[in-house]
C-alpha cells in the first residue's frame, strides 16, 4: 500500500542536502536501513502559491521572459525539494550524493497562471541497471483543483557496478567541427551562482571548486536544467501552450565556457541543442513538440 506523507509546505533545500549528506556516510549494510528495492511512498503539498520575485529571479538567471504565465521549465524547481524529500530517504536503494541527472521530460497540458494555487504529487518508480549504474525516474505531476497542468518524468543515475557493467564500451564518436550557430552563450560562475540561489540547488559541483573536485569533476559545472531552460529563450514566444519538452544530457558544461546554441523548426515543433564549439559533442539535446 502506497505511504502518502503529506507536507504543509514545500520543503527547505538545505535541510534536505544536510540528509543528503548524512546520508552518504557510510554504514555496515545492517544498519545502512537500504533496501535493494523501491519505496511506495509519495509526497504531497497542496495551495503552492507562486512568488512573482522568485519567478522574477529565476527568469533573469536563466534569461527567460518574466510575465504572469509560468515558463515552461519553472515548475522543475519548484518540485526539486519533493523528489529531493523521496531521494534522502534512508531506505531509498542509493544516496542522493552523487545522483546525475540523465534526462527529463517535461508535458504542460496548458499554460499556468501566477496567480493559481498549485498542487503537486510526487513518486518514484521504475528502477533499472544501465551499465554505468542504476536509473530511476522521479514523477512529479501538478494540478490546478482536478486538471492535471504539468507533468515531469526525471530520470536519475547512480554510478556504481551493475550486471550490465564492465562490457565492451562503444567507440566515442569523432570530434568534429560543429556547423554555424544560431548563436554563442557565454557561461560562466556569475551566471550559475544567480541560477543556484534562484533555483535552491546548490549542489557543490556547481557551486564550488573543492566540492566539483571532491565529486571527481576538474571544475564547477553548469546545473543541467539551467541549460534546458536557458536554450529555450532561443524560441521564446514560439513554445505551444501544449508541449512536451525532451531533454538528454551530455558532457557537462565546464565554468567557464562558451557554448553553440541550435534551434531548427520541425513541424509546429523545434529540435534544440547545445554543442561544444570546438569539438562538436552534445552537451545537451532537446525535442520541443
Amino acid at each position: 500500500m502506497t505511504q502518502t506523507i503529506t507536507l504543509t509546505e514545500v520543503p527547505k533545500n538545505g535541510g534536505l542536502y544536510a540528509k543528503a549528506a548524512l546520508g552518504a556516510i557510510p554504514l555496515p549494510a545492517a544498519l545502512s536501513g537500504r533496501k535493494p528495492t523501491l519505496p511506495d511512498r509519495r509526497v504531497v503539498v497542496e495551495g503552492v502559491a507562486v512568488d512573482p520575485d522568485h519567478l522574477a529571479a529565476y527568469c533573469h538567471a536563466t534569461g527567460l521572459r518574466f510575465s504572469d504565465t509560468l515558463p515552461l521549465t519553472y515548475p522543475f524547481i519548484l518540485a526539486f525539494p519533493l523528489m529531493m524529500e523521496l531521494l534522502v530517504a534512508r531506505d531509498f536503494p542509493f544516496t542522493a550524493v552523487g545522483a546525475v541527472h540523465f534526462e527529463n521530460v517535461i508535458e504542460r497540458t496548458r499554460e499556468i497562471s501566477v496567480a493559481e494555487p498549485l498542487d503537486f504529487s510526487a513518486h518514484v518508480e521504475n528502477l533499472r541497471e544501465h551499465p554505468k549504474g542504476l536509473l530511476v525516474d522521479a514523477i512529479t505531476e501538478i494540478r490546478v483543483g482536478r486538471e492535471l497542468v504539468w507533468r515531469q518524468v526525471s530520470t536519475l543515475l547512480h554510478q556504481q557496478r551493475t550486471s550490465l557493467s564492465g562490457g565492451p564500451k562503444p567507440e566515442p564518436p569523432a570530434d568534429e567541427v560543429p556547423p554555424p550557430p544560431l548563436r554563442v552563450q557565454r557561461v560562466d560562475q556569475k551566471i550559475i551562482n544567480r541560477y543556484a540561489a534562484a533555483s535552491g540547488d546548490r549542489n557543490p559541483i556547481h557551486v564550488s571548486g573543492i566540492g566539483a573536485k571532491a565529486m571527481g569533476f576538474p571544475q564547477t559545472i553548469a546545473h543541467g536544467m539551467w541549460s534546458a531552460a536557458a536554450i529555450l529563450g532561443t524560441v521564446e514566444g514560439r513554445v505551444p501552450e501544449k508541449a512536451t519538452y525532451a531533454v538528454k544530457f551530455g558532457k557537462p558544461i565546464f565554468l567557464p565556457s562558451s557554448v553553440n546554441i541550435y534551434a531548427d523548426q520541425v513541424g509546429s515543433g523545434w529540435d534544440l541543442s547545445i554543442l561544444h564549439p570546438k569539438k562538436g559533442y552534445p552537451h545537451l539535446t532537446a525535442t520541443l513538440r
